[in-house]
């Protein structure tokens, strides 16, 4: 995958997941294409509840597909917000919008420096296989 494909406004963490950081300390969290096609159908999306509090790398749900289950992982610190709750019913949206509709969580980030750490999409580019 080029970068080109990659949103470039977003930061992305060697755990595939994408980060979308406002001016306004909140962030929206999703997987990025290359996980979402590694996964397959997408069937099932399980996310935390608003309010919970979750530690850089933490593990904030479950994605499951036809081909097995991984675990999600927070890339930065911070309250949720919001979870996407159309994907109680439409899991499938991760797989055709994941960087638009298929988001997964709004955090209210506890240090938006920590975003600087992240991948832009030429380096995340680079480290996929």
């Amino acid at each position: 995958m080029s970068h080109s494909d990659l949103p470039p406004e977003l930061r992305y963490a060697k755990t595939h997941e994408w980060l979308n950081l406002a001016t306004d300390g909140t962030a929206t969290i999703g997987i990025t294409k290359h996980a979402q096609d590694a996964l397959g159908d997408i069937t099932f999306v399980q996310l935390p509840r608003v309010g919970t509090v979750l530690k850089t790398g933490e593990v904030f749900g479950v994605v499951e597909s036809v081909k097995s289950a991984s675990d999600l992982y927070v890339p930065v610190a911070g309250t949720v917000l919001a979870v996407n709750e159309e994907l109680e019913l439409a899991p499938e949206l991760v797989n055709r919008a994941p960087y638009d509709e298929g988001w997964m969580i709004r955090l209210a980030v506890a240090d938006p420096s920590e975003a600087t750490a992240l991948m832009g999409a030429a380096a995340y580019a680079q480290s996929l296989p």
